[in-house]
């Protein structure tokens, strides 16, 4: 079984269905059906067209349902001409499904959520690592989005901020976790901006190819993860930072500055350094002061008190981490991180242990578990 063909094709099917009248609940309810019959058909009878038998056979699950709910709801079911297996329009519907999703009868969130599980391909227990909640209040979350939406036509859609965050989601499972939709990220990204002037999909698709471009050199050999400052830069992909600097700089110009554009400017700044020691910290703070004030985010000032520790030396560094909730994510990696380099070993030894129990991922688990030891081992000796 074909599974990354699966997740690929998942999101354009749905798209078919909606786009034929199925509402969105309705639609992913029938290619999940359809998708166990795959599961069961396919290892024996592969399709030549995989996607045209998905549609076929998810379109008469839609039928079948709908009928069943005609006598319930006393009104008639509007039922198109089956398409013949094998023969599906090669329209590419994923694109507008992020949009759909991004309905306004949705909150941010629930639209964010509920298009990663159903459009994405995500588990609830991903899209949970995304918004860093436990699982059964995800699972809660999608189900309640999914009734919402159980009775609305998808006929109008949602703003690009909204869309724009699930792709950003979507880009940093695909980036981090243990599912690969990176890439996928990256063309929905492409195909917006080649749709939309909108100077924030630019800096989405720019930030996107720059961290994308560091790719190869994020693990080692034994993959393990390796620091930024520890990266082989020989290992990054020039072409994709040129287009990745070229998308901003086109961005910027238009002086309408966000939070995406934001960021990917930081990423330059990384991307420009040929070796860790030459980064422009300086430019990097000011940068982030940009992204506090259009995001007021505590990520953002987590990260700023990193950029001041390196710029202006770490009890700067450390002073600027004070005001934030220790309970922030990797807030305790980033002050063992600082303590360690104004010389406290023996708190960032702890630090580091207390990071690695909460670390979001199994690579950072490890290394966080590492520097720890590491600490801990000159201190023995």
């Amino acid at each position: 079984m074909n599974e990354p063909l699966l997740r690929e094709l998942v999101p354009a099917v749905i798209g078919v269905l909606v786009r034929r009248g199925a509402d969105f609940a309705a639609a992913e309810d029938a290619v999940q059906e359809a998708l166990a019959e795959a599961v069961r058909v396919w290892p024996d009878h592969s399709p030549r067209d995989p996607k045209g038998w998905l549609v076929t056979v998810a379109w008469r699950k839609f039928l079948d349902a709908a009928r069943a709910e005609t006598s319930r709801r006393n009104r008639e079911v509007r039922v198109e001409a089956e398409p013949v297996p094998g023969q599906c329009e090669a329209v590419d519907d994923t694109l507008q499904l992020y949009f759909l999703c991004a309905h306004p009868s949705l909150t941010p969130a629930s639209a964010v959520a509920l298009t990663l599980r159903a459009v994405g391909g995500l588990t609830t227990r991903q899209v949970a690592q995304a918004y860093l909640v436990p699982e059964a209040t995800m699972a809660q979350r999608i189900s309640r989005a999914k009734r919402t939406v159980s009775e609305v036509r998808f006929n109008q859609p949602g703003d690009v901020a909204t869309v724009l965050r699930v792709l950003y989601l979507v880009f940093n499972e695909g980036y981090s976790g243990d599912v690969d939709l990176a890439a996928e990220a990256i063309r929905l990204t492409r195909q917006l901006a080649a749709k939309t002037h909108h100077e924030e999909v630019a800096g989405l698709l720019a930030l996107m190819l720059l961290h994308h471009a560091r790719r190869p050199a994020r693990t080692g050999a034994d993959g393990r993860l390796v620091p930024l400052a520890e990266q082989d830069r020989r290992l990054w992909d020039t072409r994709l930072i040129a287009e990745g600097v070229d998308v901003l700089q086109a961005a910027l110009a238009r002086d309408r500055l966000g939070e995406f554009q934001a960021q990917a400017a930081i990423a330059a700044l990384h991307a420009d350094a040929q070796k860790a020691e030459e980064t422009d910290w300086v430019q990097i703070v000011e940068w982030y002061d940009e992204l506090v004030r259009l995001t007021d985010s505590p990520v953002a000032r987590l990260n700023r008190a990193v950029a001041v520790g390196e710029a202006d030396g770490p009890r700067a560094g450390l002073a600027a981490l004070a005001g934030l909730d220790p309970a922030l994510p990797r807030h305790s990696a980033v002050l063992a991180y600082l303590h360690e380099r104004d010389g406290d070993l023996v708190t960032a030894a702890r630090l580091y242990a207390e990071a690695a129990r909460s670390a979001p991922s199994l690579p950072e688990l490890e290394h966080l578990t590492r520097q720890a030891a590491r600490l801990n081992a000159r201190l023995r000796g």
